[in-house]
């Protein structure tokens, strides 16, 4: 055995030992560009897109644009929950650089279209085995470089250095090899990430430069289909596309098969740079080629790399914010930056577009989306949206809109034109009504109040106990209660666009479905509970007891879904005695402790005695304070998760970033503000921890944001102006914040005796 393959087992042996030292942090000398946005701060050198690489964040690792089609990164040799974006801290291998990632979810699936650059002979397996007979290559942090829309590692084994930078629907690769006389690529369409296994692919040469096919797969998406076009900078001077027949390597000639792999061979001079552009398209090779045209119609890589800089420099431009420290700062645009890497585009440049009902669409109005983590988003995320991404939150929305007319429901959880029915709830419908009730005009209204409540009369999935009893029977359901909450919760917003249209009717039914959560609600034990009848609740019970999909709960326990109600505090105040009983549980969810048990899920994390800020359920709760006249305990709440669970360090992310949530809610909570009701359009005031802000909005209108007097100690809100006029309320609405202005809060160390303590002055469910 030679000296590398030595050192390569032993490096996988050691795949999961703690982190190690972050690496050199990426360089802040951007490429000068004629847009607005470079003429102020270059806001990607605060991004550090290691943040959540570690522990159980998930996120991408790679080059990509805000909300592109194309994530091109690197996958590790390892696989395994930590792997779900096929990248990990921990790990110091390589085994291909893939077109797709998902980001800080929960489950592993893309990995599309590998490529992996290699001198010497033809290895066409990764080597999980027997490293020295597959391609893998080690790395080190020290020769990886990374910021938004640009990476690089150097290749140990091989030693080439490999950069990666993208275009909506390009990936762009920049490979400078050795000399080398068998200098290869392979296209590894076999290869995916955690569920994803091809089931069919196909890989032809075109002409002297160009390569075309597609691979199809099934995983957490049972269908999906993505096709294409690689074109290099060098002749190919041979390709050969192989059908891999056993786990030793050996392979039979093919250009199609479920294990196929294609390989470009050619000579290198030392030093010499190989180029290759990468088109994909969910519709054909021949719109791969064209996305390659109408997006990269040049070989000037460094000219993409500061183009994706510059987008993402342009949507982080949004928010300006000034802080005590760099590290807020970092914490805060890789939040922002994590926000905006789905959902992503789905279709092509000319508009096409695969749809649910596995039709080539052509001619939308609206450009089709992908990858909705919708029982995630609808909480921060999308209401994120409403402020930053005004522009795309109709596409947004018409995306949802042609998925219910193509599968007869609003999207759950979608990924590549398939529906994965991943989570529990309807969470699309607080997405479509908060569009619309806060005024967005880019889609269908009729549709979309068509298309929520269809979805929500269906029989799925407890529904039909839901509208014959008011309730899931814990005996005939998994995870009851925490449907039933979300049910609740979705119904209210129907109720909210049902009002606005003037469907009385429908008011009236959906308002009467959303008080449901009061039939889970067990005042002998004041907790949420499953229940098996009108006069029977589920026992044993435990309210600290959570069982990963075999309990009432869906990834918590009763401790944490009891304040499962942001569509109405005020009715969950009523179950729970009234304010002061309110308020001494919510005082004791964040000191109390107890056994969760061997079978609770791990995205229970980031507790505080028994508030997991590692899981979306939680994430209102710190705020429910100011219904009950006490802001100053959210602030003591927000400003220890902000400080503690939001860090620069590859760990940095306390939980499964949830392809946006975790960030927004990070976003949403430096500005000093939260949507605890995700479609109310209100904000509830936290505790700020910028100096200043300036958030950019549509019609060139600005809200500037200051925090006088802020620092670590002087966490409390003292009084606030609003244009310069006293304002007591402990909430501003969107409609206050999309005028634009400016806001100002008087901060201090000691809790304010009078700012939002009068009940006229607290929030509530729904505005007037």
């Amino acid at each position: 055995m030679d000296h590398y393959t030595t050192r390569l087992k032993l490096s996988i042996v050691a795949l999961t030992s703690g982190l190690i030292a972050l690496a050199a942090c990426t360089s802040t000398q951007q490429a000068a560009t004629t847009s607005r946005a470079s003429k102020e701060r270059s806001l990607t050198q605060y991004v550090d897109p290691y943040i959540g690489t570690g522990f159980h964040g998930h996120v991408f690792l790679g080059a990509n644009v805000p909300f592109g089609a194309v994530q091109l990164g690197p996958v590790n040799l390892s696989e395994g929950w930590d792997w779900c974006s096929g990248y990990h801290y921990s790990d110091s291998t390589i085994v291909g650089f893939s077109h797709t990632h998902l980001s800080g979810t929960g489950i592993g699936d893309l990995g599309d279209v590998a490529v992996m650059p290699t001198t010497g002979a033809v290895l066409v397996i990764k080597g999980k085995k027997d490293p020295s007979k597959g391609f893998v290559s080690l790395f080190s942090h020290k020769e990886e470089r990374t910021k938004p829309g640009y990476y690089s590692v150097r290749l140990k084994r091989y030693d080439i250095k490999a950069e990666l930078t993208a275009t909506e629907r390009v990936g762009f690769h920049q490979y400078t090899f050795p000399k080398a006389e068998e200098a290869h690529l392979v296209i590894d369409l076999q290869q995916g990430i955690g569920w994803d296994l091809a089931t069919d692919a196909h890989i032809e040469q075109l002409n002297d430069s160009t390569l075309i096919g597609y691979r199809y797969s099934k995983g957490w998406a049972v269908d999906q289909r993505l096709y294409f076009a690689a074109v290099l900078s060098k002749p190919i001077r041979n390709f050969t596309s192989l059908q891999v027949t056993d786990s030793l390597g050996n392979t039979t000639p093919t250009a199609k098969g479920n294990r196929l792999k294609g390989v470009v061979t050619f000579t290198t001079k030392a030093g010499e740079k190989v180029k290759l552009k990468v088109g994909i398209s969910p519709v054909s090779t021949d719109n791969a080629l064209a996305n390659i045209r109408a997006e990269v119609p040049h070989w000037n890589f460094d000219k993409i790399v500061a183009q994706a800089d510059a987008a993402w420099n342009k949507e982080l431009q949004k928010v300006r914010i000034q802080a005590d420290d760099k590290a807020r700062l970092t914490t805060f645009y890789t939040a922002l930056y994590h926000t905006m890497i789905a959902p992503s585009i789905f279709n092509d440049h000319n508009g096409d577009y695969w749809g649910t009902d596995k039709q080539v669409h052509k001619n939308a109005s609206f450009t089709n989306l992908t990858t909705f983590s919708l029982w995630d988003t609808y909480r921060a995320a999308h209401p994120l949206f409403t402020i930053l991404q005004p522009e795309r939150v109709n596409d947004m929305v018409s995306t949802m809109l042609a998925i219910y007319q193509q599968q007869g429901k609003l999207p759950v959880w979608h990924l590549m034109g398939n529906e994965t029915n991943c989570m529990v709830g309807y969470s699309a419908v607080p997405v479509v009504a908060d569009a619309y009730l806060k005024g967005f005009k880019g889609f269908d209204a009729n549709l979309a109040y068509e298309a929520m409540k269809t979805t929500a009369m269906r029989d799925e999935l407890g529904l039909a106990s839901v509208k014959e009893l008011g309730f899931i029977p814990a005996n005939s359901e998994a995870e009851s209660v925490s449907k039933g909450l979300e049910y609740a919760i979705d119904d209210w917003c129907i109720a909210q666009m049902a009002k606005k249209m003037g469907k009385a009717d429908d008011y009236a039914y959906f308002s009467k479905r959303a008080k449901n959560y009061e039939n889970y609600f067990d005042k002998k034990v004041g907790f949420m509970r499953g229940r098996v009848s009108q006069n029977e609740w589920r026992t044993p019970f435990n309210p600290f007891t959570s069982v990963h999909m075999k309990s009432d709960f869906t990834e918590g326990n009763p401790w944490q879904y009891t304040w499962l109600v942001p569509q109405d505090v005020e009715g969950l105040i009523g179950l729970l005695g009234g304010e002061k009983r309110f308020s001494q549980k919510l005082d004791s969810l964040f000191v109390v402790k107890g056994n969760m048990g061997e079978e609770a899920s791990n995205d229970i994390s980031g507790l505080i005695g028994m508030y997991a800020h590692g899981n979306e359920p939680s994430h209102h709760i710190a705020y429910m304070y100011s219904y009950v006249g006490q802001p100053w305990k959210t602030a003591d709440q927000v400003r220890f998760i902000t400080n503690n669970f939001y860090t620069t360090k590859p760990d940095g992310i306390i939980g499964n970033e949830d392809v946006g949530q975790m960030s927004a809610w990070h976003v949403f909570s430096t500005l000093g503000f939260y949507p605890l009701n995700p479609a109310n359009g209100a904000y509830v005031f936290g505790s700020p921890v910028i100096k200043e802000a300036t958030i950019s909005l549509a019609d060139g209108k600005t809200l500037a944001i200051e925090a006088k007097n802020n620092g670590p100690a002087n966490k409390y809100i003292q009084n606030i102006t609003l244009n310069g006029k006293p304002y007591t309320k402990s909430y501003i609405t969107h409609q206050q914040l999309m005028e634009g202005g400016k806001l100002v809060f008087e901060m201090g160390s000691q809790p304010s005796s009078t700012w939002g303590v009068a009940p006229e002055d607290r929030p509530r469910s729904v505005m007037q």
